[in-house]
């Protein structure tokens, strides 16, 4: 009988403990609005994602819709009594004033200009709700994304960045997240137009065919899954190498990135 009785015991004392620690990994909950489709991705990452309770009119979740960056609803807003309001930098510090209800916290993130840019921005949404225990999905995020660079030695070759061979296409440029993503692998990223470059009529560069001429590229990466027509159709002076990958996994500043660079480590023979 008394083995059984602490058998019991002890069994109770495994389960509270067990409850403990799952207590100390769940924080309270942060009413949450993601004015973006990218912060919502971030979101779920850091374990947050339960916690949204307003999306943009880009999202495709099934929750109050919030208006757009530059245009928020402070009506809806409002009305969700968020704790944690967080949009782009596009949304300007001005308009942030007008819409952010009084007890509420706001987050303007810039995730356009450089990786640590993606880690900063996650260090921010912790500090500000408390959940310091996703501060290791942060960490091993920036362990694995450095990791992954230094597989690829892109040997210093030259190389273009391009978001698509068709439509208002741009070149990505000094002070964008995938030229320092790039230039950290070891690619020569001979763009120099600051920021994106737009690509078209009336623009410094018109055509695609003079951006090559150009800067002479001894590669062009384009974030498109399929080769369009007018890829294949390029003439440029000097013959150069296209390279399509995955839009969705490197033109937008989520995690989605370190499934890029595993596609695109397996290419490693275009330029090696």
């Amino acid at each position: 009988m008394k083995a059984q009785n602490l058998f019991l015991l002890m069994l109770v004392i495994i389960l509270s403990s067990t409850r403990v620690d799952a207590m100390d990994d769940d924080a309270p909950c942060p009413r949450i609005i993601s004015q973006s489709p990218y912060i919502t991705h971030m979101l779920n990452y850091l374990g947050m994602g339960h916690c949204i309770v307003g999306v943009s009119r880009y999202s495709k979740l099934n929750l109050p819709r919030t208006g757009g960056i530059l245009d928020p609803d402070a009506e809806v807003i409002a009305s969700l009594d968020p704790d944690l309001f967080i949009t782009s930098a596009w949304t300007s510090q001005s308009t942030l004033e007008k819409i952010t209800p009084k007890d509420t916290k706001s987050l303007r993130l810039s995730s356009f200009n450089s990786m640590d840019q993606l880690e900063s921005n996650m260090a921010d949404v912790i500090k500000l709700t408390g959940w310091d225990h996703s501060q290791k999905k942060v960490d091993d995020f920036s362990s694995q994304w450095r990791s992954k660079l230094k597989l690829l030695n892109g040997n210093n070759i030259k190389v273009l960045l391009l978001s698509s061979c068709s439509g208002q296409a741009y070149s990505f440029g000094p002070d964008s997240r995938l030229y320092d993503l790039f230039s950290q692998a070891g690619f020569d990223v001979v763009e120099t137009g600051k920021k994106i470059r737009h690509i078209q009529p009336g623009q410094e560069i018109e055509s695609l065919n003079t951006l090559l001429d150009r800067y002479q590229p001894n590669l062009l990466f384009v974030f498109e899954q399929k080769m369009k027509k007018r890829c294949q159709l390029l003439t440029p002076k000097l013959p150069v190498r296209i390279l399509t990958l995955n839009g969705r996994q490197f033109l937008h500043p989520t995690t989605e990135i370190l499934d890029g660079l595993d596609s695109l480590s397996k290419k490693k023979h275009y330029w090696q």
